[in-house]
């Protein structure tokens, strides 16, 4: 099994206990102790947690009490307004906004590393806060990242005292009217781990590795996962899928066309022509579709004279990987849509774009 650098990373609220306790759960749950942890909070969580965790010296405390070395490096990281200012609070439409970009920026940065493996912690913060942390891991998520939540013993929960369940005793007052005793080694901290949808492989190599908003890798997102519809423009050599713009060569875009009209043409699916048996109706058809999108140029005589004798298979098996390839490239999730697929069982191979007729439309010419 591969072995990846571990990161914590807590989304937290005026609570920095969170902290503590979710390292406690990790501890008690005889898994591997991040290497690194990071805190991300309001400008007054952060203070709230460098005098707790930090000056306070609970963090230290824990790692001591459980005889657990330290990780490498601990950083409190301060959510940030659209104009870089610390975030006070979450209280209006364009502080949430702020909020949900600089989650979705950090946790993108965290899981740039494939070395590295991510676990979100959303015990702690407002309930927008865990659930835009949840969704960016959704979204930036790998196979090794994680994201997981902290149930706390009724009594325990939210105690300003309580960082996590002692191995010795230690007594508190209970944070009501009844001020009853509790004893924290007492206290049950389990780890909830949440199992989340990832969608990275979906999303844009652009928005994989540049600072984007979270309002906009969600569209991308969505797009890459909406009903399939095809434009096709053959005057400027060009299709567009999934709200993408692709560019094809003259020599692709004219098979793809060809095997496109085919379709609505409800003509019989073309297969590859066998080895040493060239087509010579596939290439009359192709070169139709070719002479239209492209002037006669050198390379078009090259094409005409590649096909005098018919489509071969090399050529079609060309095309067809070239299109492919470029499709994939473009539309990492949705190329399935649009790609030319086999159907059917050798030696009755037939090939095909799995879109209905419906879903397919053709730019209109410019007029002269």
């Amino acid at each position: 099994m591969e072995k990846f650098a571990n990161q914590l990373l807590c989304v937290t609220g005026l609570t920095p206990q969170v902290v503590t306790e979710t390292l406690y759960a990790i501890h008690n749950s005889h898994e591997s102790m991040p290497d690194t942890l990071h805190v991300l909070t309001t400008a007054e969580g952060a203070n709230r947690a460098r005098l707790t965790l930090i000056n306070d010296q609970w963090l230290q405390r824990f790692y001591r009490d459980y005889q657990l070395p330290e990780p490498q490096d601990i950083q409190i990281h301060v959510l940030k307004d659209n104009d870089g200012n610390p975030l006070q609070d979450i209280r209006s439409q364009q502080q949430n906004l702020a909020m949900a970009d600089s989650i979705t920026e950090k946790i993108r940065q965290m899981t740039q590393d494939p070395q590295t493996g991510l676990h979100v912690s959303i015990a702690g913060g407002r309930k927008t806060m865990g659930f835009y942390a949840g969704y960016a891991l959704s979204l930036y998520g790998r196979p090794q990242d994680r994201l997981s939540h902290v149930l706390v013993s009724a009594d325990y929960e939210s105690h300003p005292q309580f960082y996590y369940p002692t191995p010795y005793s230690q007594v508190i007052y209970g944070n009501d009217p009844s001020r009853k005793p509790l004893d924290t080694q007492h206290a049950r901290v389990t780890l909830a781990d949440i199992a989340f949808v990832r969608l990275r492989h979906g999303l844009d190599e652009n928005l994989l590795h540049g600072k984007t908003s979270f309002s906009s890798t969600v569209e991308h997102a969505q797009q890459a996962f909406s009903p399939a519809k095809l434009i096709i423009d053959k005057e400027q050599g060009q299709i567009q899928a999934h709200g993408k713009i692709i560019h094809l060569s003259p020599a692709d875009m004219a098979f793809y066309c060809w095997l496109i009209m085919r379709q609505i043409q409800n003509q019989p699916y073309p297969g590859c022509p066998a080895e040493g048996a060239p087509e010579e109706e596939y290439a009359r058809e192709y070169i139709e579709y070719y002479r239209s999108i492209t002037d006669e140029s050198g390379g078009f005589d090259r094409t005409i004279k590649t096909l005098h004798k018919g489509m071969s298979k090399s050529f079609f098996e060309q095309r067809k990987s070239r299109i492919n390839a470029t499709l994939k490239k473009h539309l990492p999730l949705a190329a399935q849509y649009y790609q030319i697929t086999a159907t059917g069982k050798r030696p009755a191979t037939r090939y095909k774009i799995p879109l209905t007729p419906d879903q397919i439309s053709f730019q209109q010419e410019a007029k002269p």
